[in-house]
Formats: structure tokens, C-alpha cells, sequence
């Protein structure tokens, strides 16, 4: 059939002598004058491959060009699809300008449709044709917009989430697959959240495993002594090449099954790449536009949007295709900037309705895609032992002085605004002393982290049993007469 639109004559049985012809043809023509006689379609097609490096997926190619019908030698003698091509993209198959072949690429074995390298290097990128977008206006564009009179301010508190199940680990040890209850001790009890918290923290190697239980490492005492801002950096870096899975937590999406997978580096990896690296407000749905339009398949390499099994959580429909990137790669992303972008305190976010939303960058977000070193120091101030025993330490006091103060007394449920406290009861000293932590280190400790003296009840409390021992229980009796 190419050797038909060559004017060749290859009938006979000698393949081999074919395509020594056809390959002696094809590297005689002329490909920017063949363009001139191609339809608009086949044209921008063509032009669109090239543009593209040579090659493309098949599936993101046949998205917008079609497909290539695949037949036998007998059907294609019984239909002559050249005669009639189903598409574009058919139609330069039959004229030799399209081919189809496997490449190993970074995503794994993918399928493309391309141009041989013959022939694209006489194929100069044409600038008359212009490739049309199916899908979005080519307009699409990130503009800065007014800054809004009410925000959410960028949050710093996952470092105090954190810290606060470190200690729980090293009190009890954690199970993550069932935690003990944690309302009112967390600043905020999303799942999500504390999920992604306790997976950085075990790829941080601030926790590790011991007999099914998460117990903090020497890692974890590091960490808890640097500033919040380094602390909040490392948590960044963390989650950029984290391996947990955003899309498996998208509010609105059911995914089932694991007979699929996506890479969550990816789609973090593209909504970056599309960040403006500047103060300025945007709003969320410009950026969606902007990364549809300039790199849509950032999820699925292949282009193909059939394979994965995800539900819409309201409707219950399952979500496949193309058509359905909104509902699919459109949540994700706007679930990155709202979900872990927000939580690590890297964008600060509009309190308008979720369609409306608008966003920036904080100044730790653009120090640390500019790689400049975090903020200095925050200024700690001293917890507050106060005589009946409890334990007041400042939002802003060291985390390492918490945790430390979380092995020998009881955490109370949160206030907001409020101080975290601590009350130190016998069982709390008992199990501190189970830890090989003496009364005479627990009184050095808090005389170091309250900048005072410890009050003599205080003092009494903690060193008594150790003299004494036990000098009275508290039981339930029954009592007949």
C-alpha cells in the first residue's frame, strides 16, 4: 500500500527485495512538500508528532488524533482502509509517515506511535500548522488574582501532631493499623493526616517497628531538638518522594482493587513543576487548567484511561476515560495543594467554597524550591511546673522538652489557645522509672526546661514513693451488713 503512494510496484513474493525498494523510496521524499498535500487533520497530526520529539504514547496520540485499525492481511485486501481512512492518524500509517513500536522509558515498557528518526531529520517542525486542543482553550494561563479579605493562614502544626505521637509511641508504643484514641490530643484528627504523619515518620526512620509496634528511634530525638522550620523542612522533603499514595486519600474518590497502581511521585512532580515560584494569590482551578492542558497524562504515562477501577464517592459511577480527567486528576491535584501542601504549612489558602478556591506560596515553600536553608530559630520559652503537679508547655516551647515531659506525666485533652497539659500522677512516674528515669532526672529536667526551681509539692510528690514505697491504694469495696 506505501509503495502504491510511492508509484512502486512491489508485487511478487521476495519481501526482502520490497522493502530494500520502499526503504530506498522513503528516504527520497520530500516530507515538507508531502505536508502540502495532506489534509488540515493529517497535517496537524503529523506536525503534533514532531513537535513531540518524534514519538508519542499511542493511547495520548489516539486521543486526539485516532486510532489505527488494526487488521490482517485479509481484511485489510477486503476493506481497503487507505481508501478510506477512520482518522488522521490511519490515515499516515497507510502512507508510511506513522509507525508503532514498544521503548523502555522511566515509567516502565510503554507503547508509542512514531516518526523514524530517517525521517524526521529532514522534517523540519512546520510553523504553519498548528495543532488544535480538543479538550481546553490554548489560553489557559495562571494570572494572579486580588488577595481575599478572609484566608486560612499556612499552619506549622504537623510538627506538634508529630511530636505528640512520638511521645505516645515511646509511652505505649503505636500500632498503626490501631491507634489508640486520639481526640482532643491531636491539634487536628484527620485520618489523612495523621496517616501521612506516621508514614514520613517511619520513612524518617523517626519510628521503627519492634514486635508489630511503632517505637521513636535515636532519629527521633534529632528531630524533636531542631528548630520548628527545620523540623517543617524535613517534613518536606520527606513527603516529595514519600511513597504515600495522595490519590488513595482523595476526598470523592473510592479506588479499589490492587491490580493497578499509580506512582504519586509523578503527579507531585508535575503539580511543581507548575507552581509559579512566587508570592502572588492564584486561583486553584487555573492551575488544574494550566497541567491539563500542558502535561495531562502526568498520572498515566501510557494515555491510557481505561485500566484503573475508581469510583465517584457520591454517585458511585465508576470514572474512566478521558472525559473523566476533572474527576479524577483534577481532584488529585487540588487535594495536593489543600491536603499535604497545606498541612506541611507551604501554601496558605482562600476561605472561600471549594469551586472559588485561590492559593499561594509561603515564603518556607519558595525557600525550599529556590534550596535555600530554612528559617533561623524560633525563640523557645519554658514550660510552667505549677505546685499541684501539672505540666504547662507553651505552643511555642521546645518539642523535645514535650516529648520529654510526655515520659513522666499524662497528657490532658487540647484546649485551643491553650497551653498542652501534662498532670504527673503515680502511674506515669511509675512507668517513667520503668524507663530507667530517676526522680533525680525528672527534677534535673524540670528545673532545666522551667528555667526554676520545682515546687516543694511538686518535689514531694516525685520523690516520696521512691523512699516510701507505697502508702495507700484506692480500691472499690463491697461492704454487707
Amino acid at each position: 500500500v506505501i509503495g502504491e503512494w510511492l508509484g512502486l510496484d512491489l508485487t511478487g513474493t521476495d519481501k526482502a527485495a520490497a522493502v530494500s525498494q520502499l526503504t530506498a523510496a522513503l528516504a527520497q521524499v520530500d516530507l515538507v512538500n508531502e505536508m502540502e498535500y495532506l489534509e488540515p487533520e493529517e497535517a496537524a497530526a503529523l506536525a503534533d508528532l514532531v513537535r513531540q520529539g518524534g514519538r508519542a504514547p499511542v493511547a495520548v496520540f489516539a486521543r486526539d488524533h485516532g486510532e489505527v485499525r488494526l487488521m490482517g492481511p485479509g481484511k485489510m485486501e477486503r476493506e481497503e482502509p487507505w481508501l478510506d481512512p477512520a482518522s488522521p492518524a490511519e490515515s499516515l500509517w497507510y502512507r508510511g509517515f506513522l509507525y508503532r513500536g514498544f521503548d523502555q522509558t522511566g515509567e516502565g515498557t510503554l507503547e508509542f506511535y512514531y516518526v523514524p528518526q530517517e525521517l524526521l531529520n529532514r522534517l523540519a517542525p512546520p510553523t504553519s500548522t498548528r495543532r488544535e486542543e480538543p479538550a481546553l482553550p490554548v489560553e489557559a494561563a495562571l494570572r494572579p488574582v486580588e488577595a481575599l479579605a478572609q484566608t486560612r493562614p499556612p499552619l506549622t502544626n504537623a510538627v506538634d501532631d508529630l511530636t505528640t505521637l512520638l511521645a505516645l509511641a515511646q509511652r505505649t508504643g503505636l500500632r498503626s493499623e490501631r491507634l489508640p484514641n486520639l481526640d482532643g490530643l491531636l491539634m487536628d484528627p484527620d485520618r489523612d493526616r495523621r496517616s501521612l504523619l506516621l508514614t514520613l515518620a517511619t520513612e524518617m526512620i523517626l519510628l521503627r517497628q519492634t514486635d508489630d509496634i511503632l517505637r521513636p528511634t535515636r532519629s527521633a530525638i534529632e528531630w524533636l531538638q531542631k528548630s520548628r522550620e527545620a523540623q517543617l523542612r524535613a517534613l518536606v522533603d520527606a513527603w516529595s518522594r514519600t511513597f504515600w499514595n495522595e490519590l488513595r486519600h482523595t476526598p470523592g474518590l473510592v479506588a479499589e482493587g490492587e491490580s493497578w497502581q499509580n506512582d504519586p511521585l509523578l503527579a507531585r512532580t508535575a503539580l511543581m513543576d507548575a507552581l509559579p515560584a512566587d508570592e502572588h494569590w492564584y486561583r486553584l482551578s487555573d492551575l488544574i487548567a494550566v497541567i491539563r492542558q500542558q502535561d495531562p497524562d502526568f498520572q498515566r504515562p501510557d494515555g491510557n484511561y481505561e485500566t484503573w477501577y475508581i469510583r465517584d464517592a457520591d454517585t458511585q459511577d465508576y470514572l474512566s476515560g478521558f472525559g473523566d480527567w476533572d474527576g479524577v486528576e483534577g481532584r488529585l491535584l487540588r487535594y495536593l495543594v489543600q491536603g499535604p501542601l497545606y498541612w506541611l504549612g507551604m501554601v496558605e489558602l482562600s476561605a472561600t467554597s471549594v469551586a472559588d478556591a485561590t492559593y499561594r506560596l509561603t515564603t518556607r515553600a519558595l525557600a525550599w524550591l529556590g534550596d535555600e536553608p530554612p528559617a533561623a530559630d524560633e525563640i523557645r520559652v519554658p514550660l510552667v511546673v505549677q505546685p499541684e503537679g501539672i505540666l504547662l508547655v507553651p505552643y511555642n516551647a521546645s518539642r523535645y522538652e514535650r516529648f520529654q515531659a510526655a515520659r513522666i506525666a499524662d497528657p490532658e485533652p487540647l484546649t485551643p489557645g491553650k497551653p498542652y497539659r501534662y498532670r504527673i500522677v503515680p502511674s506515669s512516674l511509675a512507668e517513667a522509672q520503668e524507663q530507667g528515669i530517676s526522680p533525680e532526672r525528672m527534677l534535673q529536667f524540670l528545673e532545666s526546661a522551667g528555667g526554676r526551681p520545682v515546687p516543694t509539692s511538686v518535689r514531694r510528690g516525685i520523690t516520696r514513693p521512691e523512699e516510701k514505697g507505697v502508702e495507700g491504694r484506692l480500691q472499690s469495696v463491697v461492704t454487707l451488713r
